[in-house]
């Protein structure tokens, strides 16, 4: 049994050391036969060539490097890509998610799982902002979307070869990692852990981020926003209606009530219903925006060099 470890870099000079070698005490206390694949994902700092200077030295780190910055997502997708082991396991490089955690899935693994994800139990060293936006994107992303994707879980899990490579069928480009192994199947389970304070450095995924990747994971598995323009369309309509009666009953049985006159009223009226307008527009917008980037068929990333792969 061959085990992949995938672990995607992103400006991470400050931890990939220490992360190289907690996963390889890990890694050689499971007696497995194994590789270690880096993804750096267009670096701007130190990352890629220390990275160089550790494969320089171990054969078994294998090194992706990206023409540029592709995202996180992408860089998750290119590890499972090349990587050869008969199960794969994903894991960041800040060891906020504890690389021991990875024996507990291989066991779970062994027991007949395809698939065994990291469920955090709690999360250490965040702030409460963090904490609770964090809470809302997976509990809101599970309510819009059509797949079950289990609550607290991100993309520190182990995957099966079989579940992998029918990761690799799914081309498309807006990817959440985690929504498409749900979407997949296979038999499943959590381990549960406590999420570690970042070693060193600053998170990858700010609110920005956060806010582009909770918009990949419902656009990518559910038209419930297509749905609830719609409705509130149709809502709308209606309420205009009912009120357009209101007027002409006001108008034929009691032309001396005031109606709302001015521009004040009207204006807010007006700037209501664009506004409505527009965010249904922007709704369809974001959905006719990733059917382009589907149409377009460019490579979800492209691999400037590889190291210690021929091996």
């Amino acid at each position: 049994m061959t085990l992949s470890v995938v672990v995607p870099l992103y400006n991470e000079e400050e931890v990939i050391l220490e992360s190289y070698t907690r996963l390889k005490e890990v890694l050689e206390a499971s007696r497995e036969s194994y590789e270690l694949i880096f993804v750096n994902d267009g670096s701007r700092d130190k990352t890629w060539e220390l990275a160089l200077g550790l494969a320089a030295k171990d054969p078994q780190l294998k090194l992706i490097g990206f023409s540029r910055n592709f995202g996180h997502q992408t860089a998750i997708t290119a590890g499972m890509d090349l990587a050869s082991g008969d199960a794969v396991v994903v894991i960041d490089a800040d060891l906020q998610d504890p690389p021991a955690v990875i024996l507990e899935m291989v066991k779970k693994w062994r027991e007949g799982y395809d698939v065994v994800y990291g469920r955090r139990v709690k999360r250490m060293g965040e702030t409460l902002f963090k904490k609770a936006t964090a809470k809302a994107f997976y509990r809101g992303v599970n309510a819009m979307t059509d797949v079950d994707i289990p609550v607290d879980a991100g993309d520190f899990r182990l995957l099966d070869r079989k579940v992998v490579d029918a990761l690799k069928s799914l081309p498309e480009r807006n990817r959440y990692v985690r929504g498409l192994v749900s979407w997949v199947g296979f038999k499943q389970a959590a381990v549960d852990y406590v999420r570690q304070e970042r070693f060193a450095g600053t998170t990858k995924y700010p609110l920005r981020k956060m806010l582009k990747l909770a918009g990949d994971a419902v656009t990518g598995f559910s038209y419930k926003p297509l749905k609830i323009s719609t409705y509130l369309g149709s809502a709308l309509a209606i309420l205009c209606f009912l009120f357009l009666v209101f007027v002409v009953i006001q108008r034929l049985f009691f032309p001396q009530t005031i109606m709302l006159s001015g521009w004040a009223s009207l204006t807010a009226i007006v700037l209501f219903f664009n506004g409505i307008m527009l965010m249904m527009l922007g709704i369809i917008g974001e959905y006719i925006g990733r059917i382009y980037d589907e149409a377009k068929g460019r490579p979800m990333y492209i691999v400037a060099e590889k190291v210690n792969f021929d091996n």
